[in-house]
């Protein structure tokens, strides 16, 4: 048993009839009620924090998520429109970096040709139906992308190139 360090009293009747408590909180590490409510309050707060960071954090996986979706979906739709476009008839050996014209005969049969609709001018035999750049990598462009890819490719390469530069520095001076 521990007394109370300031009680007088000598034994536990004694004690009780002082009305002092039979244990000292502050060296027992015990709380008070009022403190023991304090902590419920804080940790139902902690766990509300913790909900709505949990929260936060999967709606930004989320929509990460349907962004990837999405990206994918387009994937698909690119390499459907490729596949389809490379059994198109031709009749020469298609190269990448060429722009090639995609026309229809009035038999619904679809062919690429060499020459432009603006090249043909009036006399254009059949119905234009796109223009289209094959990339290295076997990709096809629609002709009103062309511009704005190259533009991406030239920035890339800028990018692709300082780090080069920087890389073959450092090794430079590693070497040194």
């Amino acid at each position: 048993m521990v007394l109370h360090s300031s009680c007088p009293c000598e034994s536990f009747e004694m004690m009780q009839s002082c009305n002092s408590s039979l244990v000292v909180t502050s060296k027992t590490g015990r709380t008070s009620e009022l403190n023991l409510i304090e902590l419920a309050q804080q940790i139902e707060k902690a766990n509300e924090f913790t909900r709505a960071n949990a929260h936060n954090k999967l709606s930004v996986i989320a929509e990460q998520a349907r962004f990837l979706q999405e990206q994918a979906r387009k994937v698909l739709e690119q390499a459907r429109r490729d596949d389809d476009l490379h059994h198109v008839a031709c009749n020469f050996k298609k190269q990448s970096g060429q722009m090639y014209y995609l026309y229809c005969r009035s038999t619904g049969q679809r062919y690429f040709s060499m020459i432009s609709p603006q090249e043909w001018g009036p006399d254009c035999p059949h119905e234009f139906l796109g223009a289209f750049k094959l990339g290295n990598d076997m990709s096809w462009t629609e002709g009103s992308e062309v511009t704005r890819k190259e533009d991406e490719t030239k920035i890339l390469d800028k990018i692709l190139d300082a780090n080069n530069s920087s890389s073959k520095l450092s090794i430079r001076l590693e070497s040194n």
